[in-house]
């Protein structure tokens, strides 16, 4: 079997070029600086299968993803400069389906109060979230992809 990224072979391949996914997911997607080589590994590895679906991303990460890698990315500010903020509310207001944070655990961010909220947020809102490559592999290869019901309000 092929694997989802390199670090994590004997898993199910999910870049296949000829994956048309059935429902177009809104994705957003977070790299801390620590982090943002293995987010950019990660979404090189998946580009065919991301770019079937509408991309979020901060300052920098999307900055990456859109200039090295080509996919359209509509760009928020950086974390720290609002766009862990700016993800969150897209959360809140439903516009955000799946959230791939490769958030940073052995520094410490001036604006880990944001990176908490945004946590929280996904959780309320009962949203998807992959903190690694394990996890992100886990679900963008998921068959739940394309047939899982994301909710419409807070999870209680």
């Amino acid at each position: 079997m092929a694997a989802t990224s390199a670090k994590h072979a004997g898993t199910v391949t999910a870049n296949d070029s000829d994956l048309v996914p059935a429902q177009q997911r809104r994705i957003a997607l977070v790299a801390h600086d620590g982090r943002k080589q293995d987010m950019r590994e990660w979404a090189e590895f998946n580009r065919d299968l991301l770019a079937c679906h509408q991309l979020y991303a901060t300052g920098t990460t999307g900055l990456i993803l859109s200039d090295e890698l080509g996919l359209p990315v509509t760009r928020f500010h950086s974390g720290p400069f609002g766009g862990d903020q700016q993800v969150g509310a897209r959360i809140a207001d439903g516009g955000i389906d799946l959230l791939v944070f490769f958030w940073d655990p052995m520094e410490h961010h001036p604006h880990d109060n944001d990176v908490r909220a945004l946590l929280r947020v996904a959780v309320l809102w009962n949203i998807p979230v992959a903190c690694n490559r394990a996890t992100a592999d886990f679900l963008i290869s998921s068959p739940l992809m394309d047939s899982y019901a994301l909710g419409r309000g807070p999870a209680t």
